[in-house]
């Protein structure tokens, strides 16, 4: 009798460890070296300051090119988290308006948190 209850059980936890292992695999990393983001620290500077006129030069973007968007939201909220781009006071603006100059788009239900 004990065996016919402890097959649910153990198909659940079965079930559990298949789910996190793949949720694990499917999570985002950073493929590039968030240091080198320190570049992006002088173009945040002048989105956030407002400058009219020229668009900002963009040394930070080359480094985030070659990633899909979900990539670079992880790039780059690594970096604000890590204080690299200096102290952000709006994490949310100043990772779209980071990526959008790059020409990236922050994913759907993505937080940086």
């Amino acid at each position: 009798m004990a065996s016919k209850t402890n097959t649910p059980l153990a198909l659940f936890l079965a079930f559990n460890l298949l789910f996190f292992a793949l949720a694990n695999k499917s999570a985002a990393t950073c493929p590039i070296d968030i240091l080198k983001l320190g570049v992006c620290a002088n173009v945040l500077g002048k989105l956030i300051g407002i400058i009219i006129g020229n668009p900002p030069i963009k040394p930070c973007c080359s480094l985030i090119e070659g990633l899909v968007d979900l990539e670079a939201a992880v790039c780059v909220c690594a970096a604000i988290k890590a204080n690299i781009l200096g102290s952000v006071v709006n994490v949310p603006l100043s990772l779209t308006l980071l990526l959008n100059v790059c020409s990236k788009n922050v994913p759907k239900d993505f937080q940086c948190a």
